[in-house]
């Protein structure tokens, strides 16, 4: 799978600007790119010289059918601002054709105002927007974040980060305890509460906006374990942070949910544990996917950030005894030496 060429995504362009117009009644508007991500989707944002929809400025989306599907994206819209959380209001759809046209939450991320460093109170308004969306929660609504779906993401580890980009084959013994671990992995996400899971709740999809934080790129969202989005937002693809403001973050986010009556664990350590082991199974999916956007799809500027991946993976692997395949796995593949011993 490749981009789509430069005349394709001029004709796409093209029936965009002509469906704006079509949409506003006036071709009196103009466009620039406002951003793109690991998908097929652009946007743009519309800056219209009046407009019948009353807004300022517009974001319009371009998802090409049949790579993308709009619908899950409008559905999602809908549920985050029932649960009251600020998401772009839809205020015109072409889904045959892959158009929508949203309403502006502003050009500030969460990933831009914490480069100057942490902000307490960006992530405070961050877990009170997730406690709001994960209270919201109605089994059924949202596809499971089930087994299958959770092995096909782990797989893509062995496939597109050890096979395909460092050119590594596993011994017979790797593979057969990187199964384990996968087995205890799944197992244990299967195990915890089920709630509404962004799916990718961190700095770069949270908009700085009043009310605070606007969340976007949320079309993937599934029901899953509760642990998910928290750490989704502290182990960050673009930024990290210290072990003390991951484990302060999860605190208070914990506090939070308990206060709330979400069912989290009561016992912080048994929540943590789960926090972590979620986190792990994120973070070999992400090194798989940022892999295969390099040498499948021709993205660049992904791959680049796997370190910070593996820095979050190789304590967590090493911290917990059961883990400890995953751990030589991850030492070997880096050229390091194993591990003396696990502490759990």
């Amino acid at each position: 799978m490749t981009e789509p060429d430069a005349a394709g995504a001029e004709e796409r362009l093209a029936l965009l600007t002509g469906w704006i117009a079509a949409t506003l009644r006036t071709r009196d508007f103009a466009y620039a790119s406002a951003s793109a991500d690991a998908s097929f989707r652009r946007y743009f944002r519309v800056t219209p010289a009046a407009s019948a929809l009353g807004q300022r400025t517009l974001i319009a989306m371009d998802a090409p059918p049949p790579r993308e599907d709009c619908r899950p994206f409008v559905k999602v819209a809908a549920l985050l601002g029932e649960a009251g959380v600020h998401a772009p209001r839809v205020l015109a759809q072409d889904l045959e054709r892959g158009f929508l046209l949203l309403t502006d939450l502003g050009e500030t991320t969460y990933l831009a105002a914490l480069r100057r460093g942490f902000d307490a109170a960006l992530f405070d308004d961050a877990t009170d927007a997730l406690v709001r969306w994960q209270l919201a929660t109605r089994p059924g609504v949202l596809p499971p974040y089930d087994d299958a779906l959770l092995r096909r993401e782990l797989a893509l580890f062995p496939e597109w980060y050890v096979g395909a980009h460092l050119g590594a084959k596993l011994s017979g013994d790797e593979r057969d305890g990187l199964a384990r671990v996968f087995d205890l992995l799944v197992a244990d996400h299967l195990a915890q509460p089920r709630v509404f899971v962004h799916r990718d709740f961190m700095p770069r999809n949270l908009m700085v906006s009043a009310p605070n934080p606007g969340v976007l790129d949320f079309q993937d969202a599934v029901e899953g374990p509760i642990t998910y989005d928290c750490v989704c937002l502290y182990k960050d693809a673009f930024l990290s942070w210290d072990e003390a403001t991951f484990l302060d973050g999860a605190i208070r986010y914990w506090e939070k949910a308990k206060r709330a009556g979400l069912p989290v664990d009561p016992d912080f350590h048994a929540f943590f544990r789960a926090l972590e082991w979620m986190g792990l199974q994120r973070h070999l999916k992400v090194l798989g996917i940022f892999a295969r956007l390099r040498h499948r799809d021709g993205k660049s500027g992904y791959v680049e950030d796997t370190p910070r991946f593996l820095a979050y993976a190789k304590p967590v692997a090493n911290r917990y005894r059961e883990l400890a395949p995953l751990a030589r796995l991850l030492d070997r593949l880096d050229g390091t030496v194993a591990a003396a011993g696990y502490t759990f």
